[in-house]
């Protein structure tokens, strides 16, 4: 036998053994397939035992930690798939918490599954928004109590309850909402430091910026017909006060600009009086 072949008989041998024990466990799904297992969080007891994800060969692991750690068996990915969280739709949104003062108002959904494997984790689960309604819970207008422009953002106005019908109210013509376009003057620091979830439309608000503000039917008075603060009658130079549903120290000055039947602003710079 030539040297060059006794040499690879040689390592063929020593080589062997370990092809042997690895092709088996290979052959047979070594890893967490084999082990049967896939643990939440950092497990050492759930283990397999074969390739690692990082091209190593020994013990592994088939927890979620693994992941971070780096030493994954190499079918966990296939084992032990992620799954992200799933949540259900929005409730609608809840009622003022008070009635005839700035108040919040929730919605909430629900977990159908719990994320697994180191899966997407939940969205948040409630949100909180600024609100105000005009009728008491025995159907009395208190909107006269209220001077200053209440405004929140416009998504408000898209599941706005719709008001409770009145006989000082004709049940034959469907009230129109209007439009009014102000100038902001001024407005305080609290608006831009906003981050709470349900306030950030806040930070949009901007000095010397224009904004529209829609009055819509639910929002008006019984008798004027018209949204408390809308600066009706009021000429271009009077200074006007308004203040944000949902954080009473963001509020500021603008001055009246013209009324339209209908917004135009950017979505940013649109409210809603309430």
């Amino acid at each position: 036998m030539g040297g060059a072949a006794l040499a690879g008989a040689l390592w063929l041998g020593l080589l062997w053994p370990l092809w042997a024990e690895t092709g088996a466990e290979t052959g047979a799904g070594a890893g967490c397939s084999a082990a049967g297992k896939c643990c939440e969080g950092r497990d050492a007891a759930c283990i397999g035992r074969g390739w690692r994800a990082d091209g190593g060969y020994g013990t592994c692991f088939c927890d979620e930690g693994c992941r971070r750690a780096g030493d994954c068996c190499h079918d966990h990915g296939q084992a032990c798939p992620a799954l992200p969280c799933v949540v259900g739709e929005w409730s609608h949104w809840s009622g003022c918490a008070e009635q005839c003062k700035p108040d919040l108002r929730m919605r909430r959904r629900y977990v159908q599954q719990e994320p697994k494997n180191s899966g997407e984790p939940c969205p948040a689960l409630e949100e909180k928004a600024g609100c105000l309604e005009y009728l008491t819970h025995q159907g009395k207008d208190c909107g006269h109590e209220h001077v200053p422009a209440f405004i929140t953002t416009s998504e408000y106005g898209k599941e706005r309850k719709q008001r409770t019908a009145s006989p000082l109210w004709s049940s034959e013509k469907e009230e129109v909402g209007y439009c009014v376009e102000f100038k902001t003057e001024s407005l305080s620091p609290h608006c831009a430091l906003e981050n709470r979830p349900y306030a950030q439309w806040m930070q949009y608000l901007r000095e010397g910026h224009t904004v529209c503000v829609a009055c819509q039917p639910s929002a008006m008075n019984i008798d004027t017909h018209r949204c408390s603060g809308d600066g009706h009658n009021a000429d271009g130079g009077k200074i006007l006060h308004w203040e944000a549903v949902g954080n009473s120290r963001c509020q500021g000055t603008w001055k009246k600009v013209r009324q339209l039947e209908k917004c135009s602003c950017p979505p940013v710079h649109s409210f809603i009086f309430t």
